[in-house]
């Protein structure tokens, strides 16, 4: 009788069944949210390297170069350091988290400290710099990165939370009901 109390309680669902597919997979992995969330970050850094590197070459402050290199590198090692942070059906990599955190750091302080640079530039009374379209085009691109970088950092700290609430989302399939006894052997007779 309880059984069927539970059966009539539990939703089975109901949509199109790549949907069902893309959650049974978030549910296995939640974690590939957040990576997404930094592969989009790394793309949105990378795909706009030209403009930091004409800012560089048209500012040339102290520290842009460095700042440019660590925020590259940085960027890319923590996407590797991420994927060895959660391995299959083994605990958390510790290590790697927090070597995974200390580099998205480092990129947050670059990027806001290449951006200090650019508005100093900017904004000195003595030999200001001109304002460029790639200029402003570079600060706007630093902001959105280090927005995306906060959105992952928080994704990876609520987890545990997420990760909980995924796992209420039921993705079972209804299956027809058969009686076992209609089922028939041919070894007896």
């Amino acid at each position: 009788m309880s059984t069927e109390k539970t059966a009539k309680k539990q939703k089975t669902f109901k949509g199109p069944e790549f949907i069902r597919k893309f959650l049974v997979s978030l549910k296995r992995r939640p974690h590939n949210i957040a990576f997404v969330v930094f592969v989009i970050a790394f793309l949105i850094y990378a795909l706009n390297l030209t403009h930091i590197s004409h800012t560089t070459a048209r500012i040339n402050g102290p520290g842009m170069g460095i700042y440019g290199f660590v925020t590259m590198l940085a960027s890319f090692l923590s996407l590797v350091c991420y994927l060895n942070i959660f391995p299959k059906r083994k605990p958390v990599n510790k290590p790697m988290l927090i070597l995974f955190f200390a580099m998205n750091i480092a990129v947050i302080i670059c990027d806001y400290m290449y951006q200090s640079v650019i508005a100093e530039a900017l904004n000195r009374t003595v030999n200001p710099i001109n304002y460029e379209d790639y200029i402003g085009r570079a600060f706007n691109m630093l902001n959105v990165h280090m927005l995306f970088l906060i959105v992952g950092l928080a994704l990876v700290i609520t987890l545990p939370i997420y990760k909980k609430l995924l796992k209420m989302i039921n993705t079972s399939i209804a299956v027809e009901s058969s009686d076992m006894t209609e089922i028939e052997l041919s070894g007896d007779e």
